[in-house]
């Protein structure tokens, strides 16, 4: 049932006012003024709607922070050991308010500034990455490497959480064909999408022996958002936060807020959508074109150009190509207003939100030789196809969500951890770490179709391996698509049905879940058993 056919039938309009006035308990964990206050569990009930730092008191306007780099503690060629240590740190944000205390990876707690972002983990196909994650959270944690080919019991699946105190190995060796740009953050069962929110995630990339763009200035851009109260505290999520995904009313490019980029000759650009919900249109205010040259699972086979918007759905990537120009410019990059289709509390939807500021971006050639010339191929993209004669073995999602009115108004529902009568289900149901939900063999290519039968956009991720779009089904109508690349995290509009090629190379269990990270912890997630 799609939620606004409502389980609890139609909302009378006094029940809608009471809904729309009514105000959560707020749990005494938002006032988090010092480490020493945190509480076992934050997440403690369903937080009331707190007043929030106006949008012009988060300071603005500094250049571009450089990512931080993780350091590889090994000498061995071929071997990247590292340690990543999850931790509350505190940073000065707000003016004239205490400081906020962030959940972070390999912070500097002894700081009162500084970057939010986890660092930069950057190593090269072919490399044995080895991490010893330490976890001095006050919850259970654990690290998913979104995107990369790692074996099962390596990915850090719910199943394998690492308690407070506690500290896990992650060892992998990453295969030829893998380069490309990923991420991590926490995937803990109903925990991930305040871990994220609190700041735990951060950036990694893979790169290839011979990479056609090399030569390229490189620029990263980590795009993650932030919900601040007034008081400078981090406020849990909201009844709306649940239903639609958490959206903070501050936007940050590499933990800050619309920073300032000099472009001095054409660069590469990798941009990350690290959100728990925010969908990301990406273009320039004043219409300018880049081009497109890769996607999460790394290159494409020939660059895309001329494009002015490119849509980032939470937790996709992409490579950029921004050039130059022939004089001195300005421009803004922004997220472009997009609908999807947020829930309202009665009917219908929410309007799209307005345009945002990501960068404000200044362009000055320095010479003509900045501006270079583009390879007309980057590699070889093959479409994926079964090398057996059997037939391709098919495999079928749904998303769907219902809202039970009544179970959410029930007396004492806003002191549970979770709300109640929300339900978001893959195939009917809800996440269950007890049930698998697909079978597959590894070696086999399989087609997936992943429906959205609510109505709202939902983005599909898969673990341990890249999938390729076939053909998008929308109001009946198939259409091929046009794009071949390698992916792993694929938007789905309401009412479509997204085709996916895929394989999986180890055996174990794999999860595959919407990436709103909301909607992962309220059940929208299955796991693939994979033999």
């Amino acid at each position: 049932m799609k939620r606004r056919a409502f389980l609890s039938g139609a909302l009378s309009a006094a029940t809608a006012t009471l809904f729309a006035r009514r105000a959560f308990a707020q749990g005494a964990d938002d006032a988090m003024h010092g480490m020493s206050d945190m509480p076992a569990m934050s997440g403690g009930m369903i937080h009331a709607q707190v007043p929030l730092a106006a949008a012009d008191a988060l300071p603005a306007g500094e250049p571009l922070a450089t990512l931080r780099a993780l350091a590889n503690q090994s000498r061995e060629p071929g071997l990247f050991r590292a340690t990543l240590i999850a931790q509350l740190a505190a940073r000065a944000l707000l003016h004239g308010q205490p400081q906020t205390i962030f959940w972070q990876y390999d912070a500097d707690v002894t700081a009162n500034d500084g970057p939010v972002i986890g660092p930069l983990i950057d190593v090269h196909e072919g490399d044995t990455v080895e991490i010893t994650f330490v976890n001095r959270l006050p919850q259970p944690s654990t690290i998913h490497w979104h995107g990369l080919p790692v074996p099962p019991d390596q990915d850090g699946n719910p199943s394998k959480p690492v308690a407070p105190g506690e500290r896990h190995v992650y060892r992998f060796t990453l295969p030829q064909g893998s380069a490309g740009t990923y991420w991590y953050h926490p995937h803990p069962h109903m925990l991930s999408s305040e871990q994220v929110f609190r700041g735990l995630a951060g950036p990694f990339v893979v790169r290839a022996a011979t990479d056609p763009l090399a030569a390229w200035p490189e620029r990263h851009l980590f795009v993650s958002d932030l919900k601040l109260a007034a008081d400078g505290t981090i406020p849990g999520n909201g009844m709306m936060d649940w239903m639609n995904g958490r959206e903070g009313q501050y936007v940050l490019v590499n933990g800050a807020r619309e920073p300032r980029i000099e472009v001095m000759g054409d660069e590469r650009w990798r941009v990350w959508n690290g959100c728990n919900a925010r969908y990301l249109q990406l273009a320039f205010d004043d219409g300018r074109a880049f081009a497109q040259v890769g996607t999460d699972g790394g290159l494409l086979g020939a660059p895309r150009e001329g494009i002015t918007s490119l849509l980032l759905a939470p937790g996709e990537r992409a490579e950029l190509i921004v050039r130059v120009g022939q004089g001195a410019s300005r421009a803004s990059l922004i997220a472009a207003r997009y609908d999807r289709h947020k829930m309202a509390m009665t009917h219908g939807s929410l309007p799209a939100g307005p345009s945002l500021i990501l960068a404000n971006v200044g362009f000055a050639p320095a010479s003509a030789a900045a501006q270079l010339a583009l390879p007309g191929r980057l590699r070889e993209v093959a479409p994926l196809v079964s090398s057996g004669p059997l037939t391709v073995p098919q495999k079928s999602v749904v998303f769907s969500e219902a809202m039970d009115m009544k179970a959410m108004h029930a007396p004492g529902a806003s002191t549970q951890p979770m709300p109640r009568g929300m339900q978001f289900m893959v195939n009917g149901a809800v996440f269950d770490p007890a049930r698998v939900t697909l079978a597959s063999r590894r070696g086999e290519v399989e087609h997936w179709a992943i429906a959205n039968g609510t109505d709202m956009d939902h983005p599909f991720h898969l673990h341990g391996t890249q999938f390729q779009v076939v053909a998008r089904e929308w109001g009946g109508v198939r259409k091929a698509e046009e794009l071949l690349a390698w992916r792993d995290t694929v938007n789905v509009r309401p009412g479509e049905t997204v085709h996916i090629a895929t394989v999986q190379h180890e055996a174990g269990d794999r999860m595959f879940h919407c990436h709103i990270l909301e909607h992962e912890d309220l059940g929208m997630m299955g796991t693939l058993r994979v033999s």
